[in-house]
């Protein structure tokens, strides 16, 4: 078998793309969450819930909520979904006054990769 320039360069491709294609879907996206990203809910949620592609590790994860004043908005504990081990639920400890809030988000996923993300609602 004769290795051509052309041949070679797509074979090396091809196993670049083998091994890290692994890598590239190890990590814990955010599939959808409540409230939705930029929804205006008419009431105060008494929970966030975010869903991710993959299992994620409640104590190595959090979320923090901020109103329109940049200020912090108390959360419960994170709690994991014991039978959907990729949602994570956070508790709200006090009730969101009308206004625009943004949710920064971290998780680590059951492998280990860290994801992190933002977005924003509001309450009518």
């Amino acid at each position: 078998m004769l290795f051509t320039a052309p041949r070679l360069s797509r074979t090396l491709a091809l196993a670049v793309a083998i091994v890290t294609a692994p890598a590239v879907f190890a990590h814990a996206h955010l599939k959808n969450q409540y409230p939705a990203a930029n929804a205006e809910v008419t009431a105060s949620p008494q929970a966030l819930t975010l869903n991710f592609s993959e299992g994620i590790e409640p104590k190595f994860s959090g979320v923090t909520l901020t109103g329109a004043q940049q200020q912090n908005i108390k959360t419960g504990a994170v709690k994991r979904n014991e039978q959907d081990k990729a949602q994570m639920i956070v508790p709200l400890e006090q009730t969101l006054q009308p206004g625009n809030y943004t949710v920064d988000w971290h998780v680590v996923s059951v492998d280990g990769h860290k994801t992190r993300g933002t977005y924003t609602f509001s309450v009518k």
